[in-house]
Order: structure tokens, then sequence, then C-alpha cells
């Protein structure tokens, strides 16, 4: 079934528009590191193995290593902003590669979503608590949602600007407090006391090992962006290396900074003794630099929560385009603005789903960070383990299938075969502490995991009737290149 469409859309992204500076600049703010570094971690190791945590992030680090050498790979051979469809299509086939076209759809999509409510709690309680400002979480929501409409309509090099400057002030912030502790010592000088048996395998090792995984989100989206990227051959397996080991490393010595700073045996009792842990970062800069750079890291957590929301919006904007251009989905959806080059069909299709569901949350008052936040941000991480997986399954077929393509075993058997079998046991360890994860009822967080199957399956569907209808372009799912 072909679409006619007026003279303002095309079909191609802004070709050339990204090098790899900016690209790593986008998926660093979809993993929102300050976020992490202030929200996430502090919880983690509460709930994990305490001190340990540095240890459990260089595991995750070294799997998400094995993962990029087979993504990065296959990246070579093929440049299409579908990412894990377009992957997982040319590797296990149409029907597997359109189960994962909307479970991607659907991850992004609800992270994103779930970032609307984190944004909104924030904000909402540092207006009230600093200007005495009181006003509803989604009111500052459907602000933000505003304005990442306008940039995700328009050309991506303007949203890449943006983040850019966002990443380095976050770095810069949280590098300033890191050195500061190891400069004075922390609590009882600097030491290895982070990476002893004793730590390492206290606590719950598992639950916190998912956190770590959890942190990392984000990175996996350099190949979206390929179709946009200057040179993507040798653009994205660089971006892609480079994310992984910026996070990684930033993450292991900020981690490790905060231990030390309280001290390996004191971390879990202060962090219990908190209110809300989130605040345990700002207690450290005041301690070891002062309150000026705790009110700088107040204003950066907003403001990387933000660039998260810009970076996810345009994540799952470029999978309606890419799912669409290929007739998974309407193939209004696969076309670009005129003079923007954006997929902007896609990128009004996730405002309008984002503004639906915030409102929805808001009319059932529900929390937005411990609901809507907790249970989306969560089951967007299984959905991305579970992507991850299928992707090294595919890259581990498509070099086997194709032997002329001369890549050494390593990378293109060992590795991915490596990481598919890793992912899938993080992927059974978060199933089984999901209800630990959001902080719900077992029997709604196994409702909420019960999701990942049916978007499969609608994944399946669309998938049978594309083959029914055009068996051609059912083939040809996922090889649109450049």
């Amino acid at each position: 079934m072909s679409v006619s469409f007026p003279i303002s859309s095309s079909t191609e992204l802004k070709r050339g528009a990204l090098g790899v500076g900016f690209i790593i600049f986008f998926v660093i703010s979809a993993a929102s590191p300050l976020s992490v570094i202030a929200g996430g971690f502090p919880i983690g190791i509460m709930l994990g193995n305490g001190a340990g945590t540095p240890v459990l992030l260089l595991l995750a680090l070294l799997v998400l290593l094995a993962f990029s050498a087979g993504y990065t790979a296959m990246s070579r051979h093929m440049t299409n902003a579908g990412g894990f469809y377009a992957f997982t299509s040319r590797g296990l086939g149409g029907l597997a590669g359109g189960a994962a076209g909307v479970l991607a759809m659907f991850a992004y999509n609800i992270l994103q979503v779930g970032l609307y409510g984190m944004f909104g709690g924030v904000v909402s309680g540092t207006m009230a608590s600093v200007f005495g400002l009181d006003l509803p979480w989604w009111t500052y929501s459907l602000l933000a949602m505003v304005s990442v409409a306008i940039l995700g309509y328009r050309k991506i090099d303007l949203s890449a600007r943006v983040l850019s400057v966002v990443v380095i002030a976050e770095y810069l912030a949280i590098l300033t407090l890191d050195f500061a502790i190891l400069k004075i010592g922390g609590d009882s000088g600097i030491n290895l006391d982070s990476f002893d048996r004793s730590h390492v395998f206290s606590g719950t090792p598992s639950i916190g090992l998912l956190f770590c995984f959890a942190a990392f989100i984000g990175f996996e989206a350099t190949t979206i962006y390929g179709e946009e990227a200057r040179n993507p051959h040798r653009t994205i397996p660089i971006a892609t290396y480079s994310s992984v080991l910026l996070i990684g490393g930033f993450y292991a010595l900020s981690v490790w900074s905060m231990i030390v700073g309280v001290g390996a045996d004191k971390i879990v009792p202060t962090l219990q003794a908190l209110q809300d842990p989130t605040t345990f970062i700002y207690g450290l800069s005041d301690h070891f630099v002062g309150p000026h750079l705790t009110q700088i890291i107040r204003v950066l957590f907003m403001v990387s929560i933000y660039a998260g929301l810009l970076a996810f919006h345009n994540a799952a904007a470029r999978y309606f385009y890419a799912i669409g251009r290929d007739g998974l989905l309407h193939s209004r959806l696969g076309t670009t603005h005129r003079v923007h080059q954006s997929p902007h069909m896609g990128s009004v299709l996730q405002s309008l789903i984002a503004a639906v569901v915030v409102l929805i949350f808001a009319a059932l008052d529900a929390d937005p960070i411990l609901q809507l936040f907790a249970w989306f941000s969560n089951l967007a991480t299984l959905c991305v383990i579970l992507l991850m997986a299928l992707t090294s399954a595919a890259v581990f077929v498509y070099f086997r299938s194709h032997p002329e393509l001369k890549l050494g075993l390593w990378r293109g058997r060992i590795l991915p075969g490596f990481a598919c079998l890793a992912l899938l046991a993080v992927l059974a360890l978060a199933v089984v502490h999901f209800d630990v994860l959001t902080g719900a009822s077992q029997r709604l967080s196994y409702g909420l995991c019960a999701v990942i199957p049916v978007a499969l399956l609608v994944g399946v569907f669309l998938a049978v009737r594309l083959r029914k209808v055009s068996p051609e372009r059912f083939a040809a799912l996922g090889s649109h290149k450049l």
C-alpha cells in the first residue's frame, strides 16, 4: 500500500550532520551520568553490595565491551537508523526483526516518558524548596516536553550542540568533587578497600550488578545516528567504544571516590540513615568542596535529566522512522522534514505519547518518581538488555552465514556469544529481583514484565502481515543502508 505525501516530506535523514564528538555527547547524555551518580548509585550501593560496587561496575563494563565488539563489527557492514531492529532483522530474519523493532520502540518511548516523571518531580521539589514556588510536577514535565518536541522536530545538530554543553558541565562538576575527595584523602585516606573480597561479596551483589547495567543504558544508541554521521563506518565504532569507556571509567572513579569519601565500612549505614539517599552527593559536596559546588550540582542534576529526555526523544523518533520506512508501521513515519531532514513525524508521535501518559499519571495522582519513573525506566532497562542479547545472537549468526566477510573468530563468534549469554543471565536476575528494582509489589512487577512478550508478539504480527502484503519488503527489512 503506497501513500502520497506533500512536497514538505522526504525520506532521508541529514547526512554528515554528526561527527564522533556529537554522537558521543548524545549517548552520554542518554546515560544521564550526573543523575545516575546522584540518584541511582546511592540506592544501588545501599541495596546491593555496598562498598564493593566499583568491582561490579568493572564487570558490567567488560560484558558491554564484549557486546560492543560484535556490535561495532556489524555497524561496519550496515548503516541504519534502526539500530537493534536492523541488526536483528539481518541476522535472525524478519520475524525476529519485527519483534525487536516493536520492543525497541516501546523501550525508548517508556524510558523517555519515565524521565518526564523524574524531571517533573525533581524540578518541582527544587523550585518549592529554593524559591517557594509550589506547582504540580506535571507542569514542569509538560514545559520540558514542549521544548524537547521543538528541538526533536528540528535539525539534529541543534540538539547535539545543546547536549554537548550539558555533558561537559556534568563531567566537570562531578570530577571536581572526585578530585577534591581524593586530594583530601576522604574519610581515612585513599585506599582500595572496595576491591577487597569481603566487600565485593557482601550484601546482595546481584542487585548491585543490575543497577550497574542500568547505569549504562543509552550508550548503545550510537548506531541509531549512523545515517547522519560523517564517515559512519569509522565514526560509529569509535563513538561506541569511546562512550562505553568514558561512561564506565567516569562511574567507576566517581563511585570509588564517594566510597573513599565516607569510608568503605560506613557507606551503607550512612546511606540508610538518610531520609532521601539521592541527597547523599550534596552532603559530600558541602563537606569536601563547599555549598557553591553543591548548588551547581543541584542545577546540573535537573539539566542532566533534561539532556536524557532530549537524547531518548531523538532515539525513539528514529526507531519510528526506520520501522515506518521499512513498512512495518504507517509509511508516513518513514518520512523526514524537507528542510530539517529530521524524523519529524516520529518526533511528533513520541511527544503525543509522552503527553498522554504524563497526563494519565497526573490524573491518577501517581508519584512521578517512585511510580512513573521507577516502573517505566526499569521496564525499559529489561527491554534494552534483551535487545542487546538478541543483537549479539544476530551478530553471531550473521557472520557465521557470511564467511566471505572474513571477520576474526573472536569478534564474529566468541565475544558476541559470550555477550549474549551474559546479558541473558543479567536479564534473568533482573526479572527475579524486579520488585526490588521498581519498589512495587510482586504482582505488579511481574505484570509489568509481562508487557515485554506482548510487545514481541505485536512485532511478529506486524512482520507476518507485511510478509503477506509485500514479501519483497519483508525480505528487505533492516537492509536500508548508505
